[in-house]
């Protein structure tokens, strides 16, 4: 035992050399700045820090002298409030486990990730004392023993190590004489090799809502909507820095804040019974497999059915509705936008809730115009006994079915024809003043369906085909096919709505619908962008429903860098580079192939006397266009008011590795846009835009 125990105490020649080093330079003892950190409950994750704001506002909190279980810190952007007393950070607008919380100031190496993990607070502050007792006595190789038993040498300031024994204190305290590796102990985090992560704007000028898609998870690492919401807001951070710079210096500009919907658990909670009912008639095999589709793809399925499709919008407009309540309570001075994001399936519950807002200011306005409506489709199902029964002219009967007349016979007729028939003139000027305004109500632009839903009203419908007009539906609304449920409505108006990856294109096409009226666009959302990847294998355009016969490509989402990816750019001058190759070798063999031009005769006295500006201008169409071709200007393209007039079909940039093989990046391209830069700058682009605050440089 003793053996053992000199051990420790006799450091290496390089350690003890380094110790006299030190012994003879004197030291002046400074405190240790603490910085706060964080880790989830009942889990051994590793520790993370809190931003240096966030760090600072506990660190006043803790040092105020104020009973700490009274104080409660909002952190990381107000999204988290930290209960000083009790150490817990808890989130604010979803359910998630609590995070512990400890004021960190001495660290020690982990087994694992090799991360520098803190020691507890009250023994941190012992290892304080030993330090400043040891730094104002110049006298080191202090050892201390930590609350598991491990054991703390501190050889010098910049030599302090930490043995964890290898078997466990005998009955009388005794030390093994076997010890463990050695970890390196840090003080301050300033010497521990942590990311620190940067601290948010306290103004938020934009309100993004983020819905999921199907399933519990949205990337391949099979992460939390919380989580990628996370990263999709940690990315356009890191934007803001390098595309706003100047904007936030002038503080014209704060953040844009991303808050999650989640809808997923509510749907498979234990209060729909969901879960269980489709259990008990999963089969056995596969059961991995059949587990997953039962998680995800019957999300599909959910939403086409009545009763959980009502579950589906209910929860994403509650939970929509309670976080902006929710918001504005710990915001006050928020005066912003509110924006909403879909992910897949969440897209096409954003759009058709979309479809069916109702504005306000045109409420009044809707029910005139129902009403008109109503009317109008009566009266074109009217036949010429209801006609001549509404003008109480019902004894003419006789007489017009003895000429083999209906409506549409009588709707032509003239005067004179009524007169030849034998028709006084009072029951002629009646006639005649029903059918005028029957043709007016027929020029009349109004919906094909009998079933218009009130949202409609007073705006473009969404067209449908012949085909699907001569199907009377019951169980759907608006003519798309929806399910028929009772569609509830926001307590915002939706500045711009962003679909990831979106099957909108599909389902209403599916649904059976035609096209899209040029002059439709969502009752209370202004704008709209249809964002996705080229490989991504849900993912549908929607410009060609608006304009179905015009062949056009979806505008190209720029790079955050500027420029277009290289690859990208090397194909393209390959395609210029061939094109200009035939165009001259084209030039060369009409060149070979003109037949001669004739010498022209010598100039006459009267052509010599003409000034230049007087000679005639006049070329050969062919040859113009061959020596100086026209450049052609940009078509314009007109897909309707979905965006405002814009286009709204957008594709991102694949990458030059996912270029080799499109089968193999399918999968990962449907998730890629939680993290995808390109994505997250074209929605910060959109979103000041609207607020006239322009980027440092204009992407190209």
């Amino acid at each position: 035992m003793n053996r053992g125990m000199s051990s420790l105490e006799a450091p290496p020649p390089s350690i003890s050399s380094k110790t006299s080093e030190m012994m003879e330079t004197p030291m002046t003892y400074e405190a240790v700045v603490p910085h706060w950190f964080y880790r989830i409950q009942d889990t051994k994750g590793s520790w993370n820090p809190f931003s240096k704001e966030d760090s600072d506002k506990l660190e006043e909190a803790y040092c105020s002298g104020q009973n700490p279980n009274g104080i409660v810190i909002p952190v990381c952007g107000g999204r988290y409030d930290v209960y000083l007393g009790g150490r817990r950070r808890l989130s604010v607008y979803w359910d998630e486990e609590d995070s512990l919380v400890q004021r960190c100031t001495w660290f020690f190496k982990g087994d694992k990730d090799s991360k520098y993990v803190p020691y507890p607070e009250n023994f941190s502050e012992t290892l304080e004392t030993a330090y400043m007792e040891a730094v104002v006595l110049n006298e080191w190789k202090k050892r201390l023993e930590s609350p598991s038993r491990d054991l703390v040498i501190l050889h010098n300031p910049k030599l302090m190590v930490h043995y964890q024994p290898s078997g466990a204190m005998d009955d009388w305290g005794a030390m093994p004489s076997e010890q463990g590796r050695p970890r390196t102990v840090k003080r301050g985090v300033e010497n521990i090799a942590v990311e620190i992560p940067q601290g948010e704007p306290a103004q938020i000028d934009h309100l993004v809502f983020m819905v999921h898609g199907i399933g519990p998870a949205c990337d391949l690492q099979f992460r939390s909507i919380v989580q990628c919401v996370n990263d999709f807001r940690l990315v356009s951070l890191n934007l803001m820095h390098a595309h706003f710079k100047k904007a936030q210096e002038q503080e014209q500009i704060g953040r844009v804040e991303f808050l999650p919907v989640n809808w997923h658990s509510a749907l498979h909670a234990d209060a729909t019974g969901v879960d269980r009912d489709i259990q008990r008639i999963t089969l056995p095999s596969i059961g991995r497999l059949r587990q997953f589709t039962n998680e995800t793809l019957l999300d599909l399925f959910f939403y086409n059915s009545p009763t959980y499709c009502q579950t589906i919008v209910n929860t994403v407009c509650g939970e929509m509705n309670r976080i902006y309540r929710l918001f504005l309570e710990r915001n006050q001075g928020f005066k912003g936008q509110v924006s909403v994001t879909g992910h897949s399936l969440g897209s096409l519950i954003l759009f058709d809730m979309l479809t069916n807002q109702n504005d306000p200011c045109l409420r009044n306005h809707q029910r005139v115009k129902a009403s008109e409506l109503r009317a109008e489709m009566q009266m074109r199902r009217q036949t010429l006994r209801d006609v001549l029964q509404e003008l109480d002219l019902t004894e003419l009967l006789s007489m017009f079915e003895k000429e083999m007349m209906d409506t549409e016979a009588l709707s032509m007729c003239t005067e004179q024809d009524l007169k030849d028939l034998g028709i006084p003139l009072g029951p002629r000027k009646k006639i005649l003043h029903h059918m005028q305004h029957r043709e007016q109500m027929k020029d009349c632009d109004c919906p094909t369906q009998d079933t218009t839903h009130p949202s409609d009203v007073g705006q473009p419908p969404l067209s449908s085909g012949s085909t699907v007009n001569m199907v009377n539906y019951e169980y759907f609304d608006v003519g798309i096919g929806q399910v028929k449920i009772n569609y509830p409505q926001l307590s915002f108006h939706p500045e711009i709505f962003f679909a990831w990856g979106s099957p909108i294109g599909m389902f209403l096409t599916v649904r059976g619908l035609k096209r899209i009226d040029p002059k439709y666009q969502f009752p209370t959302c202004k704008r709209f962008f249809n964002i996705y990847h080229p490989f991504d294998p849900v993912a549908y355009r929607m410009e060609p429903i608006v304009l179905r016969d015009v062949d056009f490509e979806p505008m190209l989402i720029p790079h955050h860098k500027g420029r277009k990816r290289m690859h990208l750019e090397l194909k393209e001058g390959l395609t210029r580079m061939g094109t200009d190759i035939l165009g001259s070798l084209r030039v060369a063999w009409q060149t070979f192939t003109r037949p001669p031009v004739p010498s022209l005769p010598p100039p006459t006295a009267e052509a010599a006397t003409l000034s230049v500006s007087e000679l005639p201008l006049t070329v050969d169409k062919a040859e113009r266009s061959e020596e100086a071709p026209e450049k052609e200007e940009p078509v314009h393209i007109d897909v309707g008011m979905l965006n405002g007039g814009q286009r709204f079909d957008y594709v991102l940039q694949e990458k030059p590795i996912e270029s080799f093989n499109e089968y193999l990046f399918a999968l990962q391209s449907h998730l890629c846009y939680w993290t995808s830069e390109d994505t997250a700058l074209l929605f910060l682009k959109e979103i000041y835009q609207s607020m006239e605050i322009s980027m440092d440089q204009p992407l190209q």
